[in-house]
């Protein structure tokens, strides 16, 4: 039996307990930024779920406008102890500004992987269930108004057609093609 053997299932363990964490955070956190329904179930949920650390931060960070800095310092931080721990526990040793690095492009990973599978689901209900507001589809249309109205305004009018979705899936593609590739190579130099 090797070391994998037995850091397989931890390292299995940790990124799924934090990676699910860090999910909530982010989306409290976008939810927050577009002004989401937070009598929403889903909302609460994730409220709930992060309202201690993100209560103990907000004490000493304050927030930048419409910005809740604690949550970033919150995301940023978690993100950090999951690499950090995954890495310890499978050996690699890493440079601080490496974990670093690693961390800053998992989360613009994340983040963009968000909004496309936001945009997705939000389609896919819209063909299902058209017309039906539930708490998923108000939440999902929270989240991904701002990005589609930004785009129908660079797009014509297609009479009915709405093509926002694609172009902002495409912009989203086209985003972590150009932000993450630049960012891995950095930690590979700083490594």
């Amino acid at each position: 039996m090797g070391a994998n053997y037995y850091s397989d299932p931890v390292v299995f363990l940790l990124d799924t307990v934090f990676s699910f964490y860090i999910l909530a955070v982010l989306l409290r956190f976008l939810l927050q930024w577009v002004g989401g329904d937070f009598y929403n179930p889903i909302s609460q949920f994730l409220v709930k779920i992060t309202h201690p650390p993100l209560r103990f931060l907000r004490r000493h960070i304050p927030a930048i406008g419409r910005v809740d800095t604690s949550s970033i310092i919150l995301l940023i931080s978690l993100q950090i102890v999951s690499d950090g721990l995954t890495l310890l526990v499978t050996g690699v040793s890493f440079s601080f500004a490496a974990l670093v690095l690693l961390s800053l492009s998992q989360l613009v990973s994340l983040l963009l992987n968000v909004f496309v599978f936001a945009i997705f689901a939000r389609a896919i209900l819209s063909w299902v269930t058209p017309g039906n507001l539930n708490g998923v589809s108000n939440l999902l249309y929270s989240l991904t108004e701002p990005l589609l109205s930004m785009c129908r305004r660079i797009m014509p009018d297609l009479g009915g057609i709405d093509l926002a979705p694609l172009v902002a899936l495409m912009g989203l593609q086209l985003a972590k093609m150009l932000v993450i590739p630049p960012l891995q190579q950095l930690i590979s130099l700083v490594s």
